[in-house]
């Protein structure tokens, strides 16, 4: 197959993963710290061997634990690009970038006219007669960018690629490795923190959790319909897992919940309810009526937002963490402070209801 397919097991770090990627997608992995995405993507690289596990990539067989098969590294054909740049520091940025092909076996002039032709393409031609410690951060990562492409990899993976960057430097950074992920039509896996990334990059997002991939498809649905606890923070909407209960759906403590089942939904399977935080309404008092969805809260943040002020609280049962988009002027006739017993009420209309896949 052409493309990237990758199952690993690491037992010593409680990692089993699996996913696949056509040949020039892009694939985003989201998840919380140590989650494992860093591992998986040093198994790719071939830098950790897992205990079971199978890496392809345009058909050829990188890993295989079954045949006792582990190409070396620097025979993958696979770029790592990390958080930090780790430029050699001895070379200048020209060195730096013509290091792959050489290493390769290219000669010295093709190497050096291979290095230009990467330097402008990242926009750091100027630098290509400094040393590392003559350049930014930003700087750094855009050189580590060209040095990676200039190995003519089939496949590049970025780790945390904009993670030691500050905010003026990142964008930028993003810019870059966007065209020349989309101009190579290249095959690349990007770990990363920031939605951004995702947004700006990838073509498909898996989310890994516990070791796990937990949800997968592509940015957009999950997104805009996660089913994951991670996926629905960081899309900035509230996610509550739901079961089937004799009329209609309950939550772990026994809530009952109204909402709109999605097009994929299975009664009785394994479900979650969706809904954004500008929906939900705050009440000191319980209030009345069937249609609404009603959780028992405790503040536990107040955080304005602009405009709006974002309420996080806890469920009763502390079984998961809701938000509450409201205005200033809510906040103080309400007198809502930390600490404080409260109820967030939601329409059913504006509950979604998601059937969990099973990855």
């Amino acid at each position: 197959m052409t493309g990237l397919s990758v199952e690993a097991r690491v037992d010593a770090r409680g990692v089993d993963v699996g996913f696949d990627l056509g040949e020039g997608e892009v694939l985003a992995v989201l998840g919380p710290n140590g989650a494992g995405k860093s591992t998986a993507l040093s198994v790719v690289a071939g830098l950790v061997r897992p205990d079971a596990g199978r890496v392809e990539l345009n058909g050829r067989v990188l890993t295989d634990t079954t045949r006792g098969v582990a190409v070396p590294p620097h025979r993958r054909g696979i770029a790592l690009l990390a958080q930090q740049a780790l430029l050699f520091p001895h070379l200048t940025v020209a060195a730096n970038v013509a290091f792959a092909p050489r290493s390769a076996g290219r000669g010295r002039r093709e190497a050096r006219a291979i290095a230009e032709k990467w330097l402008d393409a990242v926009d750091a031609t100027q630098f290509a007669d400094r040393r590392p410690h003559e350049l930014s951060g930003g700087q750094a990562q855009r050189v580590a960018v060209a040095r990676a492409l200039a190995a003519e990899p089939q496949a590049l993976l970025l780790d945390e690629p904009m993670a030691a960057l500050d905010v003026a430097a990142a964008p930028a950074l993003r810019v870059l490795l966007r065209r020349v992920l989309r101009e190579g039509n290249r095959t690349a896996v990007v770990v990363t923190h920031d939605i951004l990334d995702a947004l700006a990059l990838a073509d498909r997002v898996i989310v890994v959790e516990g070791g796990q991939v937990v949800e997968f498809g592509s940015v957009r649905d999950v997104l805009t319909r996660p089913r994951s606890a991670f996926a629905a923070r960081i899309a900035g909407l509230n996610l509550v897992p739901v079961f089937g209960a004799q009329d209609g759906f309950e939550t772990e403590t026994g809530v009952r919940l109204h909402g709109l089942p999605d097009a994929d939904f299975v009664p009785g399977a394994p479900a979650v309810a969706v809904f954004a935080p500008h929906s939900v309404a705050v009440h000191r008092r319980s209030p009345e009526g069937s249609p609404r969805n009603v959780f028992r809260v405790s503040i536990s943040e107040i955080e304005v937002r602009g405009p709006t002020v974002r309420v996080r609280a806890a469920e009763a049962g502390g079984r998961f963490e809701l938000s509450a988009d409201v205005t200033a002027a809510s906040v103080a006739e309400l007198d809502l402070v930390p600490g404080l017993d409260v109820f967030f009420v939601v329409k059913a209309t504006e509950v979604a209801l998601h059937a969990v896949r099973t990855c």
